[in-house]
């Protein structure tokens, strides 16, 4: 920041703040104007009495985007939250904005305005005997952090997760504070988490806030990830009679139906959810999963190979899913998947190029996640398996996702995959050294010290002779590198 400087009292004031200048909030790569879409559909649809932290969090994006104008307005609108929902604790619920607000008149070159606000934060900070002039703590401003946090991209949950936690350790059971660990909990909960790290906390926000919609959908949802579908129904068709948070609530309620398999009903949902946020990238992600389901469906029912009315309903479907693959990349150029899937439509419709060009592009995208980049390595085996017939390039891309060794559903499916396809090379040819050095490698990786060994011993044997005689592109140098891996 260009305005900070070593000898400017302001700066040090400014930066003893809690509020989004301080969070260390922009450090990843983060697409401003979805963001800022989906601040704005929770403005609007989400019905919740937690709605000030969200208007500074909107605020911090308009300026960051160069508004500052527009960030005063919004500040103004948090204020006016304040005064009308938390009168009684209207100081403390004002130390963010607050914050706010001096950073973006001190960025303004407003510094009386700028001043003003660090004045009244230090006469709050004095009134409740903190130790720091410019700064206390309390358990709002951490649950405030975690709101914003939460907000902007995966990378910053861990840290959203702990303050949630920190403003429970003071308030074990305010509503909010359980509502935004419960959330934090249910995006960083997956299936290989046996127990499940959300479903206590999904369970106790739920008690602790009957009236709230979104949080019931999304106890049904990780009900019915859990094998519990029918309790999980029970919530959602509660959600659903509430008339609450509508938009996310259908559209949570499509992903169930979807999960179900009753696709039909999962697209009717869907489709009312987009009339009121046609703009949303995870809802048109979701739409597109709902036609590939579909597609998968008419394939399945056919053995492979559709005819007449079926033909066309496939092909329907597979338009219809890259279709909204692509209004999903086009409203957030950063969601992943949404490449990944859409490279997967474009294979199976015959587009390779274009189904190259997605995998690509997606595979040389920074701050991948490692399940990310083993989802596109696997995906882009199949690929090159399936669709271009070229093994050898499958092997490269599951072998690349195992590489990367964190264990997780998409490292046991490139596992897997790789498996298979070694045994199908090793089955057409027994001396074939890649296929043995790969088992070998396979086996080491599961454990299976015994297997391992007698798989790259053969290997070794073999490939020693074949590199020799220079009918084999695998030497034995490359065994021993997979076996050490």
């Amino acid at each position: 920041m260009s305005e900070i400087s070593e000898n400017n009292p302001m700066m040090d004031a400014l930066l003893q703040l809690r509020c989004h200048f301080t969070w260390d909030l922009m450090r990843e790569d983060i697409d401003l104007p979805d963001l800022e879409n989906r601040i704005l559909e929770e403005i609007n649809f989400l019905d919740t009495k937690f709605n000030v932290g969200i208007h500074n969090t909107l605020a911090y994006i308009k300026h960051v985007r160069g508004q500052n104008e527009e960030a005063l307005e919004i500040l103004r609108k948090a204020e006016e939250l304040i005064q009308l929902f938390h009168n009684d604790q209207a100081e403390i619920k004002s130390f963010v904005t607050w914050g706010n607000y001096a950073w973006i008149y001190y960025h303004m070159n407003r510094l009386p305005e700028a001043q003003t606000y660090l004045d009244r934060v230090e006469a709050s900070c004095k009134k409740l005997s903190s130790l720091f002039r410019y700064k206390v703590e309390l358990p709002e401003l951490d649950c405030e952090e975690g709101w914003a946090l939460l907000k902007f991209t995966w990378i910053y949950y861990e840290r959203a997760k702990a303050c949630f936690q920190k403003a429970l350790e003071s308030e074990p059971e305010n509503p909010e504070f359980n509502t935004g660990f419960a959330i934090t909990m249910f995006r960083l909960d997956s299936p290989a988490n046996h127990p499940s790290i959300s479903l206590e906390p999904l369970r106790r926000a739920v008690t602790l806030n009957p009236e709230d919609a979104y949080i019931k959908v999304l106890l049904a949802l990780k009900l019915q990830g859990l094998d519990e579908e029918e309790e999980g129904e029970k919530y959602l068709e509660e959600a659903l009679n509430s008339k609450s948070s509508q938009p996310y609530v259908l559209r949570y309620a499509a992903k169930f139906y979807c999960n179900k398999l009753c696709i039909d009903k999962a697209l009717e949902l869907s489709q009312t959810a987009l009339q009121a946020t046609p703009s949303s990238a995870v809802l048109h992600y979701q739409i597109a999963v709902c036609y590939k389901t579909k597609m998968v469906q008419i394939k399945r029912a056919t053995n492979n190979h559709p005819r007449g009315r079926d033909r066309g309903n496939l092909k329907r479907a597979i338009q219809s899913a890259i279709f909204h693959f692509k209004k999903t990349i086009e409203l957030n150029p950063t969601f992943k998947e949404g490449y990944i899937e859409l490279g997967n439509m474009y294979a199976e419709e015959g587009n390779f190029n274009k189904a190259e060009e997605n995998y690509q592009k997606v595979l040389n995208m920074n701050q991948l996640k490692d399940f990310i980049r083993q989802k596109i390595h696997y995906n882009y085996g199949c690929f090159h398996q399936i669709h271009k017939k070229s093994e050898a390039d499958a092997l490269i891309h599951y072998l690349e996702g195992i590489k990367i060794n964190t264990d997780n559903n998409m490292f046991k499916k490139n596992l897997i995959a790789l498996e298979k396809l070694s045994k199908k090379r090793l089955h057409r040819n027994a001396s074939d050294v890649e296929s043995l050095s790969l088992l070998g490698f396979i086996h080491k990786m599961k454990g299976e010290s015994g297997e391992a060994i007698q798989f790259y011993e053969k290997a070794l044997e073999l490939g020693s002779s074949l590199w020799l005689s220079g009918t084999s592109l695998f030497s034995p140098d490359d065994t021993q590198s997979l076996a050490s891996f």
